[in-house]
């Protein structure tokens, strides 16, 4: 969680220096070169300015979410964020392991899934023994859940 905080905090920090000193510094460069209707470097300035405007407000928002979390709500004897969880998908005929990581965290490839994403979101509070019903692109999966770490590092 603090990697996801940091990483985070760093990309604030950028943006902010980008907001607050390099493109004030493109603006008034393209301010200078005269007429703005017909001046693509100053529109181009603008159009980073907003974009960089609304990716501090989620990026901050985000930090905010994160800061909420609290470790002691996330439950010791089912899935919740931070579990490790191995899956029987009766679909594929195979033992899956996925850990529930934030959005910013999640790689498929490496079994890591969101909290958000639809296996994720079937999977929230289960324990060993329950089967979680996903809706996919290629159809209804049942996943049973055979083993459970929580991020306490409790096993189940």
């Amino acid at each position: 969680m603090e990697d996801i905080k940091k990483a985070l905090e760093e990309q604030i920090k950028a943006l902010e220096y980008e907001l607050t000193t390099e493109l004030p510094a493109e603006i008034k460069k393209a301010v200078a070169l005269g007429d703005l209707s017909e001046n693509a470097e100053y529109h181009s300035a603008k159009q980073r300015q907003e974009f960089v405007n609304a990716r501090l407000g989620q990026l901050k928002k985000r930090m905010g979410e994160l800061a909420m979390v609290n470790l002691d709500n996330i439950p010791r004897d089912k899935v919740g964020f931070g579990s490790t969880i191995v899956v029987f998908d009766s679909t594929k005929d195979e033992e899956i392991t996925y850990k529930l990581v934030t959005s910013e965290e999640a790689d498929v490839t490496k079994g890591l899934i969101s909290t958000t994403s639809p296996i994720g979101r079937a999977l929230l509070g289960k324990e060993i023994g329950d089967t979680a019903t996903v809706v996919t692109p290629n159809g209804k999966r049942e996943l049973e859940v055979l083993k459970l770490t929580t991020i306490h590092g409790v096993a189940a």
